[in-house]
């Protein structure tokens, strides 16, 4: 019997890792389709707006106009598939902020822009306002380190346009999305903060020990001359 359940355990095992190493290749190959597909859709939207941006001839003036209607774009496309905003909207996002990069625009402004239509347009087909929220502001605030932007200033922008545009909809998804956006700012002053090494150089040169020396020399002054007195 023990050499039975020596066998019948040994079978099992190796059928469990067979199972863990099937699921782990397409895990794998799901996962290389899946950051495919994204990089798609980043390149897509990057020449959507750059191109159609050289073709106006208007950047600054024509830039929200044609946000818009590249995030209500995506938001059609997934409406007809039936899913995929989630997935789609920081590969647009990050897109949108390089196309507009590209050629010279604005990339603060184009961030907020398309924060606040992506909340929106998630709110109108009764998408999670939330997390099409947060995607999106990971999308501007990706492109912008990509292109060597001002990270925190997009990432205040984007957060407090998402908040504006979600108290549009109301108290909850305002909650929502606040819950949802709390410490990227922080975050991003943190990343920032390591990249600069100044702070720290001032911290180290505050901290001299002089007011010890200071302090204890006026100790050691009456000590020696009590010890004359005594003498």
């Amino acid at each position: 019997m023990s050499n039975e359940q020596q066998v019948a355990g040994t079978g099992m095992s190796e059928g469990i890792g067979r199972a863990g190493t099937a699921i782990k290749e397409g895990v794998v190959s799901s996962l290389k389709g899946i950051n495919e597909i994204e990089a798609e859709i980043v390149s897509l939207a990057k020449n959507t707006v750059s191109n159609t941006m050289r073709a106006t001839g208007s950047v600054a003036n024509e830039s929200v106009g044609i946000i818009k209607d590249v995030i209500k774009g995506t938001i059609q496309a997934t409406e007809e598939v039936g899913t995929g905003l989630i997935l789609s909207t920081k590969s647009v996002a990050k897109g949108i902020v390089i196309g507009v990069a590209d050629v010279g625009g604005d990339i603060v402004s184009a961030s907020s822009q398309t924060v606040k239509g992506a909340v929106k347009g998630a709110a109108e087909i009764g998408a999670d306002v939330a997390l099409v929220a947060r995607r999106a502001v990971d999308g501007v605030i990706e492109a912008t380190k990509e292109i060597g932007g001002n990270v925190e200033e997009v990432a205040k922008v984007a957060v407090g346009g998402a908040i504006e545009t979600a108290g549009t909809i109301g108290n909850t998804a305002v909650k929502a999305v606040k819950d949802m956006l709390v410490g990227v700012i922080e975050g991003v002053k943190e990343v920032a903060s390591t990249a600069l090494p100044k702070p720290r150089q001032a911290s180290l040169e505050v901290t001299p020990p002089s007011t010890s020396e200071i302090t204890e020399s006026p100790e050691i002054t009456p000590k020696g001359r009590g010890r004359r007195g005594e003498q």
